[in-house]
């Protein structure tokens, strides 16, 4: 410990957790990390979750009440660490003494960067932090879209109906081995869809501009190599102007008929019209969906009519796991902080 980090007083810490990622596991991952360097001086406020409208905070303002509450909190408070708290201009210019806020998720959004620029105060993330939940779930939706787990069981669960049709060649499933299982992103999360994917004998091909190096599965050359000789196609690639509506109605029709589509990445990558239709004449066999362009779907989506379509929402990422992971790579960050270190996630 330096002379520095022994006389400087411990900093006011505001906990803003929420039902997944809870005040308490904040609170021993900050006990854990800091150790005897510093007794941190916690508060807590519990936030509702999600907070609405998802993800969008640092462009449109949040819930007054949400707002108001974290402004009360956030009185004298120097670090701030939380999940979904609406760090907005107006949340900013009401924490004069705030220096630091540590997000919980793969990227701050719902904080507006540039408020917090401005006044001087630092943001971090937790990157990383859903990469083995998402891709778990994501080998799920494939292996229950390609099995047809979901129609079976509500076959059975609904009325005890013990349903032969799954037992006839048009209607039974598809096996992954031997299966050509097209990957578009090949990230944290598409790297380990990719790995899955190949234990199980698929054949993985992957289509990512931007990665260099060795890939498991075959690199394709171009979108449309992909597309035309994937079975099964998933989707990991980030969500930018330019990938927006990435496959639409021209890149499902370059899919083999019959092929099977996920997503659990995200929503805008595909255009929902295009898939409905392509569900709804056969060119697609089946979909799964875990995260859509508008979250949640409104009531009268198209999504709800369109058949052979297994739906979530948005719980890809959601385990213990993650939570905990969150916890400690906020703590970590704080920690960081206190002890005058460069920060590791930071804006």
């Amino acid at each position: 410990m330096t002379r520095s980090e022994s006389t400087r007083p411990a900093p006011r810490i505001l906990l803003a957790g929420d039902h997944f990622v809870r005040n308490s596991l904040l609170a021993d991952a900050l006990h854990r990390a800091l150790g005897p360097l510093s007794e941190p001086r916690l508060g807590e406020l519990t936030l509702p979750w999600p907070l609405e409208p998802f993800g969008k905070v640092a462009e449109v303002d949040e819930a007054s009440d949400a707002e108001d509450a974290l402004i009360a909190a956030l009185d004298g408070v120097e670090v701030c660490v939380t999940q979904m708290g609406p760090f907005t201009e107006r949340v900013l210019a009401a924490a004069p003494d705030l220096r630091l806020v540590v997000v919980c998720r793969g990227g701050p959004v719902n904080v507006n960067a540039a408020a917090a620029r401005a006044r001087g105060v630092r943001v971090c993330f937790a990157p990383g932090r859903n990469a083995a939940a998402t891709a778990e779930f994501t080998v799920g939706l494939i292996l229950s879209a390609l099995r047809r787990i979901p129609d079976a069981h509500r076959a059975l669960a609904a009325d005890g109906r013990w349903d032969a049709t799954h037992y006839t060649y048009e209607n039974c499933g598809l096996e992954l081995e031997d299966t050509p299982v097209g990957l578009i992103g090949y990230g944290a999360v598409g790297s380990r869809v990719a790995r899955v994917l190949s234990a199980f004998g698929a054949e993985v091909e992957v289509y990512d501009p931007y990665v260099r190096g060795d890939v498991h599965g075959m690199r394709a050359g171009s979108l449309e190599a992909l597309l035309s000789r994937s079975r099964v196609l998933t989707l990991h690639a980030r969500l930018t102007p330019e990938s927006r509506h990435l496959i639409g109605a021209r890149e499902l029709a370059l899919l083999p008929r019959g092929a099977v589509l996920v997503n659990a990445a995200r929503g805008g990558l595909l255009d929902t019209d295009a898939l409905c239709d392509a569900l709804d004449s056969g060119q697609l066999r089946a979909a799964a969906l875990d995260t859509y362009e508008q979250e949640p779907p409104p009531p009268g989506s198209r999504l709800f009519r369109t058949p052979h379509l297994l739906m979530t929402p948005h719980v890809a990422g959601a385990s213990r796991a993650v939570a905990e992971k969150a916890a400690r790579i906020a703590a970590a960050e704080v920690t960081r902080y206190v002890r005058g270190e460069p920060l590791a996630h930071a804006l």
